[in-house]
């Protein structure tokens, strides 16, 4: 039986090649055929193009080297855009101000991702040249953003309770020149702020259960598909909180469906759930456990459950163990992707979970109540069991 993979999950899969990893790496780490990768990725970039991807061979390869050609264009002027405001001043080092530029684009991950041939072509300069300034890359910026840094750590250590503006007006006291909006950005990079600027959170009172505990912190399950977990979590980004929606399999410790956003309403907890009922092929009679959440307690959410045939479970107000097992999941992705580092965007952030997810925590993490086995490898070996029993 052919596997299906829902639209969110190729989107993801097309996001992470174009991330910077290699298609190699992905289908590996993501367990499926090279071919269907490809045709994910040049599907996406004939629609990113307003094409509409056909099965006829002349067409397609038409297509391709419009896409082609397009894409150089995009390239030479993205090197025109971003070089404008470099190449309008006069320096007598000017080619070497271009350079981190240079870096930049060509860097993976970039928006318009651009080789550095085509890069040192256009901008009139010599790849050897580059290359010689790639080996000590240090730039004017760079070097006073760093002193601007130990100075600022040093009034910091004299006035801790003093803020970003507090800092910045002692930095025009000793004859800085330098914007508020910097002095925030350089605390924020360096992590200088008060000792007393703390935001006090707000608690609501959960709501009533709209459903009986049937789990009962029995985190068991002979088979797959039995018993499903869900909770939702959040994490702050450069652009703000963005929110993890995820269904764990109890049996196996898979997680079977997730959904990510920048906004936590009943419609993460709806997407989640019906990714994880495509990937495990609209499994009946499931248990769904959940906490008291509006997201879960919502109308929309609690007619998804019914219109699949699906058996809600909520556990206790305040009482966290009753969902300790999918605790457990998300104190491991904290602990391995979310406090690894600052996160600037949510996309950086979205692509690393998945990645974390699919590539390591499923096929990579070998778990000792599995047998030190991973989720993949074990639920491999029970459906060769089923067929053996069948």
């Amino acid at each position: 039986m052919p596997v299906k993979y829902s639209d969110e999950f190729k989107r993801d899969a097309v996001a992470l090649v174009e991330s910077g990893i290699s298609q190699n790496q992905v289908v590996r780490d993501l367990g499926i055929s090279k071919s269907a990768l490809q045709t994910w990725v040049r599907d996406a970039r004939f629609q990113s193009h307003g094409m509409t991807p056909s099965k006829d061979p002349d067409e397609r390869r038409e297509m391709a080297a419009a896409l082609k050609r397009i894409r150089e264009l995009e390239q030479e002027n993205e090197v025109l855009r971003r070089a404008s405001a470099y190449l309008s001043q006069i320096h007598i080092n000017a080619p070497k101000i271009v350079f981190p530029l240079v870096r930049e684009m060509a860097a993976p991950g970039a928006r318009v991702r651009v080789p550095v041939t085509v890069a040192c072509r256009v901008l009139g300069f010599s790849q050897q040249a580059y290359y010689q300034w790639l080996k000590c890359p240090r730039s004017a910026r760079q070097i006073e953003e760093e002193h601007l840094i130990g100075v600022l750590r040093q009034l910091h250590e004299d006035d801790p309770e003093g803020g970003y503006r507090v800092l910045a007006d002692d930095l025009h006291a000793l004859g800085y020149r330098v914007s508020e909006r910097r002095v925030w950005r350089l605390c924020k990079l360096a992590g200088i702020q008060s000792v007393i600027a703390r935001r006090k959170r707000r608690y609501r009172r959960a709501g009533a259960a709209v459903g009986d505990d049937l789990v009962a912190r029995d985190f068991t399950a002979e088979q797959i598909n039995t018993k499903w977990l869900v909770d939702i979590t959040e994490h702050w980004t450069g652009e703000g909180r963005l929110y993890l929606c995820a269904f764990k399999d109890v049996c196996s410790n898979r997680i079977v469906g997730y959904a990510i956003d920048k906004r936590m309403k009943a419609q993460l907890a709806v997407r989640a759930l019906e990714n994880a009922l495509v990937q495990r092929g609209y499994p009946t009679g499931v248990i769904v456990h959940s906490d008291r959440g509006g997201q879960f307690r919502s109308k929309r959410f609690q007619q998804a459950l019914r219109r699949h045939d699906l058996r809600g479970s909520m556990g206790r107000v305040g009482a966290c163990g009753d969902n300790a097992a999918m605790e457990s999941f998300f104190s491991l992705l904290q602990k391995n992707v979310l406090d690894r580092k600052a996160w600037a965007t949510r996309e950086e952030l979205r692509l690393a979970i998945v990645y974390w997810i699919e590539a390591r925590y499923h096929r990579k993490r070998r778990q000792r109540r599995l047998g030190k086995l991973t989720p993949v490898e074990y639920e491999a070996i029970m459906m060769d069991a089923v067929e053996l029993a069948a």
